[in-house]
């Protein structure tokens, strides 16, 4: 995915509490994204579900009012700090109630609150790889599987079309086609994604 801003349609459709199709889009995008993260910290399930929901719950109350400042990640860095946030959150509910094993939470809510940790990096990092890899899973069904193995080796893995072509039985001028396809489509999904 490029590194500029992306349109902010979907912003301006979220101010919009009424439109059902741009909440689920966003819930789609992002909330596997937070899931996911989480999961690789080695937040329990049961508990990244559960700061999962309050992101989700979170960015409806917050996401109406957001404006975008047009820098490049503005939403990433609140979403990170939203995540920060509700980890502290249910870290701190946890404790009041006496359940113990949840103090790597609060550890981990603080050093995702530090834009300059070595864990907001990953944080960053972690986003647009799983944003594209959200993206694609909404395009595989609209390609055949070659073409699509096509686009991962060129497109994510940086290999010459003629060597994957030889790989797969393919011409490198239908490599290249295939990565052009598949990126056309991975812009037009992610016309509205927010950066």
């Amino acid at each position: 995915m490029s590194d500029r801003v992306t349109s902010l349609s979907l912003l301006d459709r979220l101010r919009d509490p009424r439109d059902d199709a741009a909440w689920q889009r966003f819930h789609d995008l992002y909330g596997p994204l937070v899931l996911q993260w989480l999961r690789r910290r080695g937040v329990v399930q049961a508990d990244a579900d559960d700061v999962m929901q309050e992101v989700m719950r979170q960015a409806i109350v917050e996401l109406p009012k957001f404006q975008h400042n047009g820098r490049l990640g503005a939403l990433r860095c609140w979403l990170r700090q939203v995540v920060s946030n509700r980890l502290r959150t249910f870290w701190r509910q946890r404790n009041r109630l006496g359940v113990t094993g949840g103090e790597p939470y609060g550890e981990l809510a603080d050093q995702l609150a530090d834009p300059n940790s070595q864990l907001s990096r990953q944080w960053d990092a972690e986003y647009h790889r799983d944003l594209c890899e959200r993206l694609l899973e909404m395009a595989k069904a609209e390609f055949q599987p070659a073409t699509m193995e096509a686009f991962r080796r060129v497109a994510l893995e940086g290999r010459k079309a003629a060597e994957v072509a030889d790989e797969l039985g393919l011409t490198a001028n239908a490599v290249r086609i295939a990565q052009s396809r598949v990126m056309r489509r991975l812009r037009e999904l992610g016309a509205d994604v927010l950066e």
